[in-house]
C-alpha cells in the first residue's frame, strides 16, 4: 500500500468522483483509476461503487477513510520532523475552529505563528456544528482543533486556554440598560443570535433553560459578520465574545457586562502521539502569549 494510492483514494472520497479527483491532483484519470484498482487488489475488496455520475464508498471504503487519513498525517509529521531537524521550517497546519474562537484567540496565535514561521501555511476551517470538532481531529481531517467543550475528548490530548467572557452588545441609540445587565432578564429582550447548535446559542439557551425561561430570538442568522450590523440597525441585542464585542464598540455599539458573567471555555485539542513541529510550535506560542489557563476549570454559576 503506497502513500500515493491513499492520496488518490482520499481525493476521490472528497470530490465524489474520479474525474474531479484526477483534475485536482493534476494526474490523468487512467493513472488515478489504475492506482485505485491496485489499492483495491491489495485490500481485497472494492472501495467505490462506480456510478455514471461519480462514485460512492462501499462498506470497505468507509472503513478505510479514517486509517488512510491517519497514515497521511503520520507521513506529514515524519516529513515535517526531518525538515525541522534540518533547519527547514515549512509545510502546513490544518486547524478546525469555532467561528468565535477563530476571531480570538486563534487569530492572535495564527498571526504570531506567521511572524515566526512564515513558510508554514495555516488552513483554518469551521465545523458543521460545534460538537463535531473532536471527531474531525480524531479522524485526521484536521490536525488540531479549537473548541469550547471538554466533552468527547477520548483519544485526544488537550490544552485549556483562558476562558472568554460573553458581553451584551446594543445599538448605540438603543434603550438604556443596566451595566452589568442581569442575565436572567435576557429573556425579555429581542436577541440576534446564531442558529441552534452554535456555541454561543448553546450557552444562552442552557443558562435560560436552567431558570425556566427561553430566549426571544428576533433574528436568527448564520452569518456572523451580519450580527453587529443587525444590532446597529435596531433588530435586537446580541451576546458576543469580548474581542468581537470590542470591535463592535469601535463602530458605535454599546457593550455591557452581564451578571453573572456568561463564560465561554476554550480548549485546543489534538491526537495523541508524536507532535508535528507545526503543532508543537502552536502549543508553545499559546504558552508564550500567556493564553494558557492555570486556574481550575470554572464551573457555571448557580443562582
Amino acid at each position: 500500500m503506497e502513500r500515493r494510492q491513499l492520496e488518490y483514494f482520499l481525493a476521490v472520497v472528497e470530490r465524489s468522483g474520479f474525474t474531479s479527483a484526477a483534475h485536482a491532483l493534476h494526474v490523468t484519470q487512467p493513472s488515478l483509476s489504475h492506482g485505485i484498482a491496485c489499492l483495491e487488489r491489495e485490500v481485497g475488496a472494492p472501495l467505490f461503487h462506480r456510478l455514471s455520475r461519480g462514485a460512492t464508498l462501499t462498506a470497505a471504503g468507509e472503513a478505510l477513510v479514517g486509517p488512510a487519513r491517519q497514515v497521511l498525517r503520520d507521513f506529514g509529521t515524519a516529513h515535517a520532523a526531518v525538515q525541522h531537524v534540518a533547519g527547514l521550517t515549512a509545510g502546513h497546519l490544518d486547524i478546525v475552529s469555532l467561528t468565535t474562537l477563530a476571531v480570538h484567540p486563534l487569530a492572535l496565535l495564527a498571526g504570531s505563528m506567521q511572524q515566526r514561521d512564515p513558510r508554514v501555511d495555516l488552513r483554518i476551517s469551521g465545523p458543521p456544528h460545534n460538537k463535531a470538532i473532536p471527531d474531525m481531529v480524531r479522524a485526521g481531517v484536521h490536525e488540531i482543533g479549537l473548541t469550547d467543550s471538554a466533552r468527547n475528548l477520548e483519544g485526544l490530548e488537550s490544552l485549556r486556554l483562558r476562558s472568554d467572557e460573553m458581553l451584551l452588545v446594543l445599538a448605540g441609540d438603543g434603550p438604556d440598560l443596566p451595566d452589568p445587565f442581569p442575565l436572567a432578564s435576557l429573556a425579555g429582550l429581542p436577541l440576534v443570535a446564531a442558529p441552534v447548535g452554535s456555541s454561543t446559542r448553546e450557552l444562552v439557551d442552557r443558562f435560560l433553560a436552567a431558570r425556566g425561561g427561553s430566549a426571544r430570538i428576533a433574528v436568527e442568522v448564520s452569518h456572523w459578520a451580519a450580527i453587529v450590523p443587525l444590532v446597529q440597525a435596531g433588530a435586537g441585542v446580541a451576546l458576543l465574545p469580548t474581542k468581537m464585542a470590542d470591535d463592535a464598540s469601535r463602530y458605535g455599539a454599546r457593550v455591557h457586562a452581564t451578571d453573572p458573567p456568561l463564560v465561554q471555555h476554550v480548549r485546543l485539542v489534538w491526537r495523541g502521539g508524536a507532535l508535528s513541529p507545526a503543532v508543537a510550535a502552536l502549543l508553545d506560542l499559546a504558552r508564550e502569549l500567556d493564553l494558557v489557563a492555570e486556574d481550575p476549570e470554572p464551573q457555571p454559576p448557580v443562582h
